[in-house]
Order: C-alpha cells, then sequence, then structure tokens
C-alpha cells in the first residue's frame, strides 16, 4: 500500500478487499485498501491504470445499497466527489469496516483525538491469515461497545469472551437459551429472545464458582453464588474447563480480593489525601435527596393508597426476581416501570438501570476528592454554573434555599474537574437538579456521568453534536413514520428547532415536573429510544393542527401548549408550578393528557424501534452534522480574515481547508507536537488550528508565487519565523493567510519590503528552532539595514532563484546584477561615511543621488570588490548550492544551507507599516561591520530597472496553484530517489 500510494510508514493498513470500483458506467477490478486514515483503491488492468484516494475526515455520506445501476454497493461521498464500490465476497463485513474508520475520523476531527492501538486487548490463540493486526483491534473495540452499551458498564470493561449456554430462571421454572459475557469485571447473561431476560452479576459479587454434576437433562452445569445468598445456574457450556479458569482468574484480580477482604468491595489503596477528602465533604455528600426537605401532606387518600401499591408491587418483583445489581431483569421489571416507579424507590432503581451503581462501588471516595479539589477554584466552567445555579428549578421548594443550591454546585464543579473536555454545558443544570431530587451527591453525580458519557454520548458539549445527532435521526424517523407532517415541517423548518430541548433536557424543561420525572424513569431503563417514541407520539397526537399551521411560530405554540397540559394525576408530590405553561397558556387551554396514556401510545405506535437501528441511524448522521459544523467553522473563520486579505471568499474556503487538512495530517503522521497541543476547543475557531514550519514550508511550496527553486525551503522558513508571533513554533489560519496575502495582492513596495523584512538580521532559525550562539547587538533608532556578507547576498540568491523560467529571465538577471552593483556601491559610500564620523542623516539621499555606473576614480576600488561580490553571490545561486562565506570564519561555516541562519520576526503587521520602525541592527564579521543598506536604498535602486518594476508589480492567480494542490494527492509523500516517477510529479 506504501508503495502504491506514497504513504509514510506511520500509516497502517487495516484490510483489503477485492472489489469493483465504478468509474462511470464501467467497473474497474482492483483492490480496496482501508488504513486507519484512507480509502485507496488501485486497478491495473490491459494497461489501464486507476488509483483513488479519500481521507476518512473528508467523508460527509457513507451508504450501502442495492439498486439495478450499482446492484449491491458501498457509496461514499465526499463534498466534491462520489464513488461506488461493488462485487464484494463480503460486503457486510467491509461495511461495517468502513463505517468503523468512519467514526474514528469524525471523532478526530470532533475532539482531535488521533487513533492508538489498543495493546491491552487479548491476543488471539492462532494467528488468522490476512488479517491484520488491527483489524482484529477494531473488531474487538467494536465487540466492546456493544457489550457495554447492552449492559450499560463503563468505559473501560474489555469483553474477554462469550459463548452460548442456557440459564435457569427460577421465577419461569425453565430454561432460557442466550449468552454468556464474561469481561475483566462482570459476568453477563443476555437472552436470545429480546427482553426475555437479562443478568448483571459483578464479579465483587460472587462468592463461588463451582461445576455441578453434568446429566442428560443439564449437561455441562456452572453454579455462581454471590454474597446476597443468590445462585445462578448455567448449563451447556461448550467449554466449562476453560470458562471456569477464566473466571476464577478475574476473581483473583479482583480489589477486595487483592487485600483479602470477603464480603465487602471497598478499595484500600486511597491515599491519606482521599481520606481526609472523605471525612471533610461526609456529611454533605450523604444528606438524603433534597426532596425530604419538602412538607408531604398527611392524607392524600387514592393518591397515596396508589403508590403504596406500586411500592408493593415491587416489593414482590424484588421477592421473586432478586434485589440489586444481579436482579433478573425482564419483560416484567419494564412494564413496572412504565406504570411509574414509586418515589421511595427512583433513586435506587435509576441508579441500577443505568449502570451508575456499578461505577459507584468501583470508586469509593472519589467524588469526595474532586469536590475538595475542585471547590474554591476560578474556572470558565465555574463561572458559567455560578451563572446558572439559581435558575436550574427555581420553581422547585428543594432549591429555593442554600443548601439545594450548594448540593448543586459541587456536583457539576465536581463533573467539571472530572472531565474537563466537557466542563460545564447548558442542560446539565437542569437533569442534575432532577437528580439531586432522589438521590444523595454522590449518587447524582455518578448519574450525571452516565448520563453525559455513555447514555447520552456527545450531547453536553460547547457544539452538543450528540443532540444535534439525535435531531437528524428524529427527522429522518419522522419521515418514515409520519410522511405528510414530515414534508410539512421541512417547509416551516421546524423539526430541530423544536425537539432540541426535548432531548437535551429529556423534557423536564418542557413538560410539567412530575411527567417529565416518569420519562426520565423510562429512559434509565430503556434508554434514548424511549425519548425518540415519546418525541413522535408527541407529534403524530398533534398531526391534524400542525398541517394546518402556516408559519413556524403557530408550530412552536401548539406543541407547547400541549406539552404543558401532559399531566400526572396519580403523583403525591405537591403541585409544582410550570413556568414554561405560565408564558403559554391561553384563555382556553386545551385537555389535559394523561402521561401513562402518551407513554403507552409511545408503545404501542412507536414501540418496534431497536437500539441497533437508532446506532445505524446515528452513525449516518454524525458524518452530516460534524462536517456541517466544521462548514460552520470554515465560514466563521473566513469572515474573521476576510477584511484583512484580498483574497475572494471563495479563495479563503479553499485555503482554508488545505490548511486544516495539514494540521489533520499531523494528529496522526509523527509530528512534532502531539495533537492536544496543536488544538485547543476553548479557542476561536479562527486559532484552533495550527501547523508546525515544516507543514507550512510544503503549502508555501505549493501555493507561493513566489518559485526560487531549492531556495524555496530557506524562504519559507524566514516567512514562518517572520509570522510566528507569540513564538510557539505553530502558525493559524490568520497568520498564514496574512503572509501569502502580502505576496499576492501587495503593491511593488509591499512585496519588496516584505522580501527586506524576510532577510534583516539575527536572520532565520532552522524549522526545528534550534538556538544559535548570540551576535552582537547594536541599536539603530532610524531603521533596520542589511548587511552585505550575510543578509545581502541571501537576498540576491532569493530574487535570482524567483526570475528562473520567466519569459524575461536574462532581462531580469542582468537588471538584478546592475542593481546589486548599485548597492553595494551605495553601502561602500556609506562605509565611508560612517568611518569618517559623519552623522547617519547625511546618508539618507544617497538612494537616489549615487549614479549606476561606477566613477572613475573608483573603478579600480569598490566597485571592482562590488562586482565581484555580486558574481560570486549570483553564481552560487545559479548552482544552488551553499554559499562560502567571504572571510572565511568558522561561525559562518556552521550553516550548510545558506550563509545567513537568521531572520527578525516583526511585532506588526506585514502590510505596508513602516519600515523605520524596526529599530534593531545586527552588526557583521569585523570587517565590515560599518557597511549597511536601507529599505528605502534597495527600492529606489530597484525603481530605476523597469523588467524589475513590471515583474513586481504582476498580479498572480492563486486559484492555479490551489487547483494543481487539489489534483495532487492528499497524502504526504516519501520521496526516495530510486523512484524517477515520484521525483518527476512532485516537480
Amino acid at each position: 500500500m506504501r508503495k502504491l500510494f506514497g504513504m509514510p510508514e506511520e500509516e497502517k493498513l487495516v484490510n483489503y478487499y477485492s472489489c469493483s470500483y465504478w468509474k462511470g458506467r464501467v467497473p474497474r477490478q482492483g483492490w480496496l485498501y482501508l488504513s486507519v486514515n484512507h480509502l485507496c483503491f488501485y486497478s491495473f488492468l490491459l494497461g489501464k491504470e486507476v488509483t483513488l484516494v479519500v481521507q476518512w475526515t473528508d467523508v460527509t455520506q457513507l451508504d450501502k445499497n442495492d439498486t439495478l445501476l450499482f446492484p449491491e454497493s458501498i457509496h461514499v461521498n465526499t463534498r466534491d466527489t462520489e464513488h461506488y464500490f461493488s462485487m464484494f465476497l463480503n460486503i457486510n463485513d467491509t461495511f461495517k469496516l468502513m463505517e468503523q474508520l468512519a467514526n474514528i475520523a469524525m471523532r478526530q476531527l470532533l475532539d482531535n483525538e488521533s487513533f492508538s492501538a489498543d495493546h491491552s486487548l487479548p491476543k488471539p490463540c492462532k494467528t488468522l491469515r490476512n488479517v491484520s493486526a488491527l483489524k482484529r483491534d477494531l473488531d474487538a473495540r467494536a465487540k466492546n461497545e456493544r457489550y457495554r452499551a447492552l449492559f450499560r458498564l463503563t468505559q473501560d470493561e474489555r469483553l474477554d469472551g462469550h459463548t452460548d449456554c442456557t440459564l435457569w430462571t427460577p421465577f419461569a421454572k425453565m430454561h432460557v437459551v442466550g449468552q454468556m459475557f464474561v469481561s475483566n469485571n462482570y459476568i453477563c447473561f443476555a437472552s436470545r429472545e429480546e427482553d426475555l431476560c437479562q443478568l448483571i452479576i459483578p464479579l465483587r459479587e460472587v462468592s463461588i464458582v463451582e461445576k455441578a454434576d453434568s446429566s442428560s437433562v443439564l449437561p455441562s452445569p456452572l453454579s455462581i453464588s454471590t454474597k446476597n445468598k443468590m445462585t445462578f445456574l448455567f448449563a451447556n457450556l461448550k467449554d466449562r474447563d476453560f470458562l471456569v479458569q477464566r473466571i476464577s482468574d478475574f476473581l483473583q484480580r479482583t480489589p477486595d480480593r487483592l487485600c483479602g477482604l470477603t464480603g465487602q468491595s471497598v478499595s484500600h489503596s486511597n491515599t491519606k489525601g482521599r481520606h481526609k477528602s472523605r471525612n471533610s465533604y461526609e456529611s454533605l455528600m450523604n444528606i438524603a435527596a433534597l426532596r425530604h426537605l419538602i412538607d408531604l401532606p398527611e392524607d392524600l387518600g387514592p393518591k397515596a393508597t396508589k403508590e403504596k401499591m406500586k411500592e408493593e408491587s415491587w416489593n414482590i418483583h424484588f421477592f421473586e426476581f432478586g434485589r440489586g445489581v444481579c436482579m433478573y431483569r425482564t419483560s416484567k421489571t419494564r412494564d413496572l416501570v412504565l406504570k411509574g416507579i414509586p418515589e421511595s424507590l427512583r433513586g435506587e432503581l435509576w441508579l441500577l438501570f443505568s449502570g451508575a451503581q456499578n461505577e459507584m462501588a468501583a470508586y469509593p471516595g472519589y467524588y469526595a476528592e474532586l469536590v475538595e479539589q475542585a471547590m474554591g477554584r476560578c474556572t470558565l466552567a465555574t463561572e458559567e454554573i455560578e451563572r446558572d445555579l439559581h435558575r436550574s428549578m427555581p420553581e422547585h421548594h428543594a432549591f429555593q434555599n442554600e443548601m439545594g443550591i450548594a448540593a448543586l454546585r459541587r456536583v457539576l464543579t465536581a463533573y467539571a474537574a472530572r472531565n474537563p473536555g466537557i466542563g460545564y454545558c447548558q442542560a446539565m443544570n437542569i437533569v442534575t437538579s432532577v437528580l439531586l431530587l432522589y438521590c444523595t451527591e454522590e449518587e447524582a453525580f455518578w448519574l450525571l456521568v452516565a448520563l453525559c458519557e455513555r447514555m447520552l454520548p456527545d450531547y453536553y458539549n460547547t457544539r452538543v453534536v450528540g443532540a444535534l445527532v439525535d435531531q437528524g435521526v428524529f427527522e429522518e424517523l419522522t419521515r418514515e413514520c409520519l410522511p405528510l407532517l414530515y414534508e410539512h415541517m421541512q417547509d416551516l423548518g421546524v423539526i430541530s428547532t423544536i425537539s432540541l430541548s426535548w432531548f437535551l433536557t429529556l423534557f423536564l424543561s418542557v413538560m410539567p415536573f412530575d411527567s417529565a420525572v416518569l420519562l426520565v424513569d423510562c429512559f434509565f431503563y430503556e434508554g434514548i429510544k424511549v425519548i425518540f417514541q415519546v418525541s413522535l407520539a408527541v407529534l403524530h397526537a398533534n398531526m391534524e393542527q400542525l398541517l394546518a399551521c402556516t408559519d413556524e411560530g403557530e408550530a412552536m405554540t401548539i406543541l407547547g401548549r400541549y406539552l404543558d397540559n401532559v399531566v400526572n394525576k396519580q403523583t403525591v408530590s405537591p403541585p409544582i408550578p410550570h413556568l414554561h405553561a405560565l408564558l403559554t397558556s391561553g384563555d382556553e387551554p386545551p385537555p389535559e393528557i394523561d402521561i401513562f396514556e402518551l407513554i403507552k401510545t409511545s408503545y404501542e405506535k412507536f414501540g418496534s424501534l431497536r437500539a441497533d437501528v437508532i446506532e445505524q441511524m446515528r452513525f449516518k448522521q454524525r458524518l452530516k452534522v460534524i462536517q456541517s459544523l466544521e462548514d460552520t467553522a470554515k465560514r466563521s473563520v473566513v469572515r474573521a480574515v476576510m477584511t484583512e486579505s484580498a483574497f475572494t471568499i471563495e479563495e479563503l474556503e479553499e485555503l482554508y481547508v488545505l490548511f486544516k487538512a495539514k494540521h489533520i495530517m499531523s494528529c496522526y503522521w509523527g509530528a512534532s507536537s502531539t495533537a492536544a497541543e496543536r488544538h485547543d476547543p476553548s479557542l476561536p475557531y479562527l486559532e484552533q488550528y495550527r501547523i508546525d514550519c515544516g507543514q507550512f514550508s510544503q503549502l508555501f511550496t505549493t501555493l507561493a508565487p513566489w518559485n526560487c527553486g531549492l531556495h524555496t525551503i530557506s524562504l519559507a522558513a524566514r516567512l514562518f519565523r517572520l509570522l510566528d508571533h507569540n513564538k510557539d513554533s505553530l502558525i493559524n489560519f490568520k497568520e498564514f493567510i496574512t503572509g501569502l496575502s502580502g505576496m499576492y495582492h501587495g503593491d511593488m513596495t509591499e512585496k519588496l519590503k516584505l522580501l527586506y523584512k524576510l532577510h534583516l538580521p539575527p536572520g532565520t532559525h532552522n524549522c526545528e528552532n534550534k538556538p544559535y550562539a548570540p551576535r552582537v547587538m547594536l541599536t539603530m533608532p532610524d531603521a533596520a539595514l542589511l548587511c552585505v556578507q550575510e543578509q545581502f547576498i541571501e537576498l540576491c540568491k532569493t530574487l535570482y532563484n524567483m526570475f528562473s523560467e520567466d519569459p524575461l529571465e536574462q532581462e531580469l538577471y542582468h537588471a538584478i546584477a546592475t542593481v546589486a552593483s548599485l548597492l553595494l556601491r551605495i553601502g561602500e559610500v556609506g562605509k565611508k561615511f560612517t568611518n569618517n564620523g559623519s552623522k547617519k542623516s547625511d546618508l539618507q539621499p544617497l538612494a537616489g543621488e549615487v549614479n549606476p555606473q561606477p566613477d572613475k576614480e573608483d573603478s579600480s576600488g569598490e566597485a571592482g570588490s562590488a562586482q565581484s561580490l555580486v558574481s560570486k553571490a549570483l553564481a552560487e545561486a545559479q548552482l544552488e548550492t551553499p554559499p562560502q562565506p567571504t572571510n572565511g570564519s568558522d561561525e559562518e561555516a556552521k550553516d550548510d544551507t545558506s550563509i545567513s541562519s537568521y531572520s527578525v520576526v516583526s511585532t506588526g503587521s506585514l502590510q505596508c507599516e513602516d519600515i523605520a520602525d524596526d529599530t534593531v541592527l545586527i552588526g557583521c564579521s569585523a570587517v565590515d561591520a560599518d557597511w549597511s543598506i536601507s529599505f528605502e536604498q534597495v527600492l529606489a535602486s530597484l525603481l530605476t530597472e523597469p523588467a524589475l518594476v513590471n515583474y513586481f508589480e504582476k498580479k498572480h492567480d492563486i486559484r492555479n496553484k490551489m487547483a494543481v494542490c487539489k489534483t495532487q494527492r492528499a497524502v504526504e509523500r516519501q520521496i526516495s530517489s530510486s523512484s524517477d516517477h515520484e521525483l518527476a510529479h512532485l516537480t
């Protein structure tokens, strides 16, 4: 792959497949190569070669379809092109791998995290032919993700293996067929028939694992007993002995057994600081749920009776199915959840169903430690939290006093400290305040972790990507389930506008609290599918009115008033005013809607939704959303820089794409700095993407109008140092455009001033930013000047190389030789005046007064030396070899690329500022310490040559350069001396 597509060593091949690539209506048989960062295709048939390279970060759509034109094919879309691949031996496996790689690329765009192989994954028992280690890695990751999502386990849980088996269910008196899953901390079971039975056994709860006697009725049985006296019987295990050994190995690694403890799961690895924080905040984090601060009415009549009946139903369920993390979860469990969880059990069951209970048990004391670390610190997140504390649930009594506000502050601040990538996002305060009504602070914290990191991925960040993805899924579901309404709502453009807050706050901000909390019950048990179902049911219930709407505001009012009147008639809590309802109520409010009827309707009409289908739809929408966000960011950046550049909007957008592509490549191809150092999401989009000197040199070589041959790299390094204002060895897009704009759209004076600045002392640093020996620093109040033996020769070489292959090449060479001779004579005359003690102001008119032709009396002296120095400089430039120092000093011979290794970094703009503002003069060798020329002298001398004036006044079009850059392969090339084709293509 590296030879075919010119990839560097860092690029890793995942797998390759035989297939056909449809170019027009003709299929080309070849090989599809899937690497970590690219999709590549190569075909060579009948003397015709087809090569395709697509970056995963450029993919906007990925579909598997079956049409008459493209039978059973994979469709790959980018912003500019679309590609079809077909005739795969196993198209499903190929498509799954492509989905996974595209997902990794979208994560890279979102978080700037590069792909890294997981070395902790178990090694296969035997090596599989034609399957790379990365392919096995990705397959294992996919299985781990499905396993964690199915059983709501933490992100660090890794599946060790799974096997078919049966589980004896005492409540049904039968053996249920399914699969057992074993990981480093859990034994799980899922029935083959959905919702029939699910079981989670944490290894910290296991007391005995033993093999039972086999029989014809119960072959290869395995008994697992827990500390709470529950026993689970598995049978029909294919390799029981190996399974028992693996479980035993994992049991030996559990924290309680490592410390010789039984009957409890407490980690004794806590430091003194953790014990101290635990003691300091013990009274705070163990406060009961805030709902106990409310005085409940003593006599609630039928409502209290209904609540007692619910509690009794759950107690019966616990007796029959078990209580706690090892409870059997069946369809009966779901039916009880849909009827509403009792107030007294809500916190316990939320922790159980979300998986937060397992995570809290694994990290005792973690929350208290976070609170101690985070409280008192002032960050952007804490400032935003303080602004939102008093508007989380102001209508609820629990948050009308300092105790409730302080608890909310601690939970949100602790989570911001745990996850700085998210920090704090609006809507987190509303959800967290509800959690605190039914849980202690520590329990609410772990529920918030489960929500933000597992159940609602990417919802709570600065761009709410996860919520926007689910809006796209919701629109797609609306089109499938309610096509007429979808078409009408699309015309109004309100689906996403209306439903975004429904998903972000789980209906808590748009529905009365007592009703919305029942949806939260269902959400913690069923996941996000419940929110989709209820949202579709809301639209369906208002379909006739919505179809009659003529504008966006009317549709939003209809849905807002409907949700305001969704009531929970069974609640035992005192009535809580709904602020949103006060704003949308009219003279004749619509009839009340029972929340239980709404939930029941959602399951009857839209209960066929499946979690795996939603995940598939999420993938498609994630590509669209993230690429749309990237387009929005691009437009924002272009608007920010267009006032400071003469490039058109279209040109700036193309330049931004090329610039960002260089930045992204640095994330995975051996950059000098890590992706985290280059990308700071808290910065404006204009400053988020940055490139280093090497990447800038590549862009400069391709895009700059000044092509100086091999001298271009040296010139690029000089310009990079000039643009790098903060000296961090990285430049952002604005700085990049500033340098490019000066070369393309500046007038003659501006272009010459830029060239002059690029050759000012102390010279150019190399791309590695290595320190150099200090030079003698002198102060010159009027101007920064050039020294002949270093900077002036470099300037001559740059100009000479710029004229190569120009139609007026010879005329330009003659002109620059004449100007160089003139400038050398000016410097020599100025040196004489300086040596005689004259003032610098006496030299100012020399630029316009000196005759280009040498005087007779000077022809044997200064003129002769000037001509020989110019000839030497131009000869060195023509040979493209490093010039030799004229005085033979060892210090100047150390630089093997040019005599000058220094450049000055201006603090101002490159555009037409007065060069006299630069006040630094760098001394040259001891021989010519007084020799110097000013920019005004350079400009005046060049104006005497019409060929040079015409050259620098000529306008260049960057679109041709960008077109060449786009047609080149979007990969970094390794140049080999033996590859003539490669070198020719690069040239």
